[in-house]
């Protein structure tokens, strides 16, 4: 998937700035797709290049003008022809805590230990701010009430998929934990 297909899916909430994407990517598609913030100017530069996006800029006191960007109608039909290809790639995984875990048995214990609980930590952080999104978005709505009135229901589907993630890496990480915890090296 290229970058570009994660902005115009940002952008599907509405204008917004490049420093905004930068910022929303944290809380619409982060959990599926990370970027700099110098990486989504560069590609919103080439996308208004394309068509794809406008761009207006809003004069503002005391701070540099901004630029707010938009989808186009030609940006909305990328969107459309890109969510039309037929096949998409499998998720790869480039992990390096999990091959320091495959590791474990000759490397440093309480090193792979301490980078799994800060996995641990950091999901479970990730989980809370995923759930406050959620929490959000319902606005006091049970889920299938959302679902049947929400003008747009790709966010919370896609922050469910982010939810799952989530929740398996704490699951996967206590887990590991609890083993290792087994496996502590004799005493020399």
């Amino acid at each position: 998937m290229a970058l570009r297909n994660a902005v115009m899916a940002a952008l599907l909430e509405g204008e917004a700035s490049g420093y905004d994407l930068a910022k929303g990517f944290e809380a619409s598609v982060a959990n599926f797709w990370m970027a700099t913030p110098q990486q989504i100017y560069r590609e919103l530069d080439r996308m208004a290049g394309e068509g794809l996006v406008s761009a207006r800029v809003v004069q503002q006191e005391r701070r540099p003008n901004k630029r707010l960007f938009s989808l186009t109608e030609a940006g909305r039909e990328a969107v459309r022809a890109y969510t039309g290809e037929a096949t998409s790639r499998p998720m790869a995984i480039r992990d390096e805590l999990m091959v320091k875990v495959q590791c474990v048995d000759v490397g440093d214990l309480a090193a792979v230990r301490a980078g799994v609980t800060e996995r641990v930590e950091r999901s479970a952080a990730k989980l809370a701010r995923f759930e406050r999104m959620r929490e959000r978005l319902l606005a006091g709505r049970t889920e299938e009430e959302y679902l049947a009135t929400a003008e747009r229901v790709g966010p919370y589907l896609t922050l469910q998929g982010g939810l799952a993630l989530e929740r398996a890496n704490v699951r996967w990480g206590e887990t590991v934990l609890k083993i290792l915890e087994r496996r502590t090296p004799p005493q020399t």
